[in-house]
């Protein structure tokens, strides 16, 4: 039950990215937008902390059924430690850096789209085929 609940996270992660994606791709303004949101205020910090958890707990139980199971599981493993980082950091200090980071990686926000459909797409792909098996 709870690898079915894992899995449903990382479909819903995968449609995220891939959703996310396609707006930074047409909309490049509007993605700017939302990600200079991300650690506005403590509580979408601690959302995003949340979110990345959940997702990253869910990558390390569910990569063995994953077609690439050492690579999922390095990925959950990297989300888990980066944000018991964050954890760590006042959440004043993520939303400078964020507000920072965002306006400098504008330039490339359809390149980061165009990847955040490939990651999407990978995800969605990886439970598709892990429920298939």
């Amino acid at each position: 039950m709870i690898e079915g609940l894992a899995l449903a996270v990382l479909s819903i992660a995968g449609t995220y990215f891939t959703a996310l994606g396609a707006v930074s791709l047409w909309r490049p303004h509007e993605a700017k937008k939302f990600l200079l949101g991300f650690a506005s205020s403590p509580t979408r910090h601690c959302g995003e902390l949340a979110a990345r958890f959940v997702v990253g707990g869910s990558l390390v139980l569910v990569a063995p059924r994953l077609f690439h199971p050492a690579g999922f599981s390095l990925a959950g493993w990297a989300l888990l430690i980066t944000t018991a980082g964050l954890l760590v950091v006042p959440w004043r200090w993520h939303q400078r850096f964020a507000q920072r980071a965002v306006p400098r990686t504008a330039p490339y926000i359809p390149l980061m789209g165009a990847c955040a459909v490939c990651l999407g797409g990978l995800l969605v792909a990886a439970v598709v085929l892990s429920l298939a098996a």
